[in-house]
């Protein structure tokens, strides 16, 4: 008896101009997506960040403090390596974000300010691909985006934000979960791959301290067996892969 093969990825939606996306911590995006990214910016759609963290807790070799300005830092030159300019952060403490009200009004009131037509965030379930434990902030994280997405949209939950002069956003049309083990849409990585590679290589303080390996040829290699794990299902190219979840 064989396992049943799995269905082609469907092309990500194009019919949007704005896109938001949201996680937990500095370098998510890059290792998640940042070559779609790159290519919809090419293609002059708006694309913006918003992190629930500054990363402050990722290096055990780092104080806290000195963590996070040089985090922050690496992240917008990470943003603006893939054409995004606008990235915000919410200030959750990184390693203990807790799914919660607090967290989806936060969202809710960064896709109200943004008004995108899709968010995107990473894997909100417990495991990664080949069962591989997810962490609790990605967890959190991606679940709140999914509940924000709707709550943004109904001015009865979270009245405080209208009083702040945030209308209601009822205009998202899709989440998008970057790195899900289950997927159902991709884009091709080719046009957007060595952007995608130059803006994980923003994050140079965080690779240094993860691997011995060179940072260039580690995150060349990353990005390349990640995009290429997708391509029998893609028409055998190079794909960044999404969990599309429609409104």
């Amino acid at each position: 008896m064989t396992d049943s093969p799995l269905p082609p990825l469907r092309p990500m939606p194009d019919d949007w101009r704005r896109a938001l996306a949201v996680v937990a911590h500095p370098d998510d995006l890059e290792y998640g997506c940042s070559a779609a990214v790159a290519s919809w910016v090419a293609d002059g759609r708006q694309v913006a960040y918003v992190l629930a963290t500054r990363g402050e807790a990722g290096i055990d070799t780092l104080d806290p403090e000195r963590a996070r300005s040089l985090r922050e830092a690496e992240q917008r030159a990470a943003a603006a390596a893939v054409g995004v300019s606008t990235v915000d952060f919410l200030d959750h403490r990184d390693g203990v974000i807790q799914y919660g009200v607090p967290l989806r009004r936060d969202i809710a009131a960064a896709i109200r300010r943004h008004r995108p037509e899709m968010v995107i965030t990473l894997n909100h379930r417990d495991t990664w691909a080949h069962s591989a434990w997810n962490t609790s902030d990605h967890v959190a994280v991606g679940r709140a985006v999914l509940d924000a997405s709707a709550d943004a949209g109904n001015r009865w939950i979270f009245p405080e934000l209208t009083g702040q002069g945030l209308q209601p956003w009822d205009g998202v049309r899709w989440v998008a979960v970057a790195n899900s083990p289950t997927p159902t849409h991709a884009v091709s990585a080719e046009p957007g791959f060595e952007q995608g590679v130059r803006s994980l290589l923003e994050h140079r303080t965080y690779l240094e301290a993860l691997t011995e390996e060179d940072p260039e040829t580690y995150a060349r290699r990353f990005l390349a067996d990640t995009t290429r794990a997708h391509s029998p299902r893609f028409g055998s190219l190079p794909a960044v892969a999404f969990e599309l979840f429609s409104r």
